[in-house]
């Protein structure tokens, strides 16, 4: 074991249970949000368009923000996006107060806590392998990113649904600073390793070095790159789709807050028995596996969910969809977390965000155009889409969108099914070694040279 190897969960367990209280909070918010948002317009593209404002600066920050992580304190930086969501938070609620809060200023506080959303995320994620052993990458990952959401889905839509009808969104809003003081208390007062890496100054060739070395690093792992093309098509299916899901819900149960409630609360519960599973067994020894066929398994679910018309049925198929999450999202981290030498995940992470996000932007911003435009006034009475598949799904609101989630849903489920045709991505873990391995692999000298 390395000296510098961490033996213990104790500092990732203080992180992660202030990370369960800021995103509790924000999916309170997101829930509040959703409701105040269609109330006032009625309409898929606006609620679309806040996941596309909140996207697309994160995919824009991949480009150069894993220079910054890398060189800079990740502690200050995990620092600065929560003090910046907490601004943001603080703006809504003042233009809410005075009556001046508009849809457009939604889009405006998502890119901010996008940007610095991204900053945070990639200083915490960077750090893992610094603060937990290798053993754990898995089961830390499906904690972090599934048991901090999915039990948050399960709770704050019940709260917030219960809360809306007395505090508005105001008090929804106060509700979320709190949580957000909680986050970054945690993130104060815990030592946060950094790793050794030597102090270059910023030449014009050292800049773009810099800069590429995250993707001249990928693109000689093609292994690695095909992992990135695979969540690329994924990403952009998944964002399509899920986009509309909360008002295809709402327009399919008529504007029934409960029944959205109740969905996404099954979903919560879904991905938490997932993120749990995962937590208790460790993952499949095969991590290639945890990701294809978390894709596919996940993606079938969601078929299902489309076709069906019934709070029941949508929450059973919402519960199936997300207990394979997990297994998609930790099985990607502990792969590039044993690949990639700590000292330039910074770099490596930033630009594979960019490259597998790179098509979720547009997944987003096509989403709420197709629904409003093509596929609901297509299953209107009378329209060109309902002699075909009116016997599936009905005629009417939310029909549309019913029928677009169930077509980028079955795409996705051959994207996952198509994953094992590629030696190239079937075999990453064989064809690449992990990073305290010696090798003779020659991309190995990349690595020494920015270190």
């Amino acid at each position: 074991m390395e000296p510098n190897q961490p033996t213990s969960l104790r500092k990732f367990l203080i992180l992660w249970s202030g990370q369960v209280a800021s995103v509790l909070g924000t999916e309170m918010t997101n829930f509040a949000i959703t409701l105040w948002a269609w109330e006032l317009t009625g309409q898929a593209t606006p609620l679309a368009l806040i996941f596309f404002f909140t996207r697309t600066p994160k995919v824009i920050a991949a480009s150069f923000a894993g220079v910054l992580v890398d060189r800079w304190n990740r502690k200050q930086l995990m620092m600065i996006g929560d003090g910046m969501a907490g601004i943001s938070t603080v703006v809504l609620l003042s233009l809410l107060l005075t009556d001046q809060l508009a849809i457009w200023h939604l889009y405006v506080a998502g890119a901010v806590n996008g940007l610095f959303g991204y900053f945070q995320d990639l200083a915490y994620s960077t750090s893992m392998s610094q603060i937990v052993p290798k053993q754990h990458y898995a089961r830390a990952t499906a904690m972090d990113s599934y048991l901090t959401y999915s039990g948050s889905a399960i709770l704050a839509p019940a709260i917030a649904g219960i809360l809306y009808p007395l505090i508005k969104l105001p008090g929804i809003l106060l509700i979320d600073l709190v949580t957000f003081l909680i986050a970054v208390g945690t993130v104060w007062f815990t030592t946060i390793p950094q790793p050794k890496v030597e102090a270059k100054p910023f030449s014009r060739e050292q800049l773009w070095e810099e800069f590429t070395f995250g993707f001249r690093y990928i693109f000689r792992h093609p292994s690695l790159l095909a992992i990135l093309l695979f969540l690329l098509n994924s990403n952009l299916l998944t964002n399509a789709a899920w986009a509309i899901q909360p008002v295809m819900i709402l327009a399919r149960s008529q504007d029934n807050a409960t029944a959205l409630a109740s969905v996404q609360a099954a979903i919560g519960i879904g991905g938490v028995v997932g993120g749990v599973l995962l937590s208790v067994w460790g993952g499949p020894k095969r991590r290639i596996h945890g990701l294809l066929l978390g894709q596919t398994f996940g993606e079938l679910s969601s078929v299902f969910l489309g076709l069906s018309n019934s709070l029941p049925l949508w929450m059973g198929t919402g519960f199936l969809a997300a207990i394979f999450s997990p297994f998609i999202g930790s099985s990607n981290q502990a792969i590039w977390l044993s690949k990639v030498d700590p000292a330039v995940q910074g770099k490596v992470f930033a630009s594979r965000y960019l490259i597998a996000q790179l098509a979720a932007p547009l997944g987003l911003a096509i989403a709420g155009p197709l629904a409003d435009k093509v596929f609901e006034p297509a299953m209107q009475p009378g329209g060109f889409l309902t002699p075909l598949f009116s016997g599936i799904f009905g005629t009417g609101n939310g029909a549309g969108m019913a029928l677009q989630f169930t077509l980028f849903s079955i795409l996705g489920v051959l994207v996952g099914v198509g994953g094992y045709a590629f030696r190239t991505l079937r075999d990453v873990e064989t064809l690449v070694p992990d990073y305290d391995i010696k090798t003779s692999d020659p991309t190995r000298s990349l690595v020494g040279k920015e270190r």
